[in-house]
């Protein structure tokens, strides 16, 4: 068994995190990395015990006593374990999950690394929804039955006051027989009437810290409903925005709102009510054509 290193940003060493094809935690050996992101990195493994693949989504050492993003992991499980849906990937169990063999080791804390907090989850096959879309438009026959299904997910979620937040193409698979699977609730939460405080809007596509309020901003900038992206509390009608946004790319193969962050999106919110306005607006003599 190796370990990867993944070079970090400041005075401190590297964090010795990645795991590797062969790797042993507990009952479940590690095939291959799916992914890795603000929230932890998902892993191919095997189930030895039921002999299935699984994925694994592990919170990294280099945050794993954040307390806030431990909050956010163990919302995580109890959001997903709520939802028994075909169009949501469902969710086995959380684990602290033992290291067989040399543990990592967190050399900017000086402590070993033998324990991992993970998810195990639902493995879906097939591409996800940004594959399909990069191939070109979608066919009317070929998009509707995908946005059924999407819909139909977010409809059982909701119907448990459950908003997924981060609807986007990334957290959509296909499976090869047609099957959508929608993943990562990682950003849902219960919905709350209780109001929150505006806050600064932060530059990134992915906004996946500090998310235990509801004033706080969550969610990919270019899929965010505009509320959304002002940090304002945010129901289920987020979500239906976002799902508004998905199907008119699945259609076009055009991102609706060009927005690589947040100031870039309110950007673009502003810009399109503003030339609504001024179509509404407008003076009848001014859209003539002049003789």
């Amino acid at each position: 068994m190796t370990i990867g290193i993944r070079p970090q940003p400041g005075p401190h060493p590297p964090i010795i995190t990645r795991l590797t094809p062969g790797t042993r935690l507990g009952p479940y050996e590690v095939l291959s990395l799916l992914g890795a992101g603000g929230m932890g990195e998902v892993y191919r493994a095997r189930d030895t015990t039921l002999n299935r693949d699984v994925a694994l989504k592990i919170l990294p050492d280099a945050v794993a006593n954040d307390a806030d993003r431990l909050a956010r992991f163990t919302r995580e499980a109890q959001t997903l374990a709520a939802l028994n849906h075909p169009n949501i990937a469902a969710i086995y169990g959380i684990e602290e999950l033992p290291l067989d063999g040399p543990a990592p080791v967190d050399v900017a804390q000086g402590k070993n690394a033998g324990h991992h907090r993970a998810l195990v989850m639902e493995l879906v096959e097939g591409a996800d929804l940004s594959a399909h879309i990069a191939r070109g438009p979608m066919p009317l026959d070929e998009a509707l039955p995908i946005a059924r299904q999407i819909a139909d997910a977010l409809e059982a979620a909701h119907e448990q006051g459950i908003v997924h937040r981060d609807l986007k193409p990334a957290n959509i698979k296909v499976r090869p027989d047609g099957t959508v699977k929608v993943l990562d609730f990682g950003l849902a939460k219960a919905m709350d009437p209780a109001g929150a405080s505006s806050v600064q809007a932060m530059n990134s596509p992915t906004l996946s810290i500090h998310a235990t309020q509801a004033g706080l901003i969550l969610g990919t900038a270019a899929y965010m409903a505009p509320e959304q992206a002002r940090g304002k509390p945010v129901d289920k009608r987020a979500d239906i925005w976002s799902f508004g946004v998905v199907l008119y790319e699945m259609l076009t193969r055009q991102r609706a709102f060009k927005g690589d962050d947040v100031s870039e999106t309110l950007t673009a919110f502003r810009m399109t009510d503003a030339a609504r306005w001024m179509r509404s607006n407008e003076p009848e003599s001014a859209s003539r054509s002049p003789r």
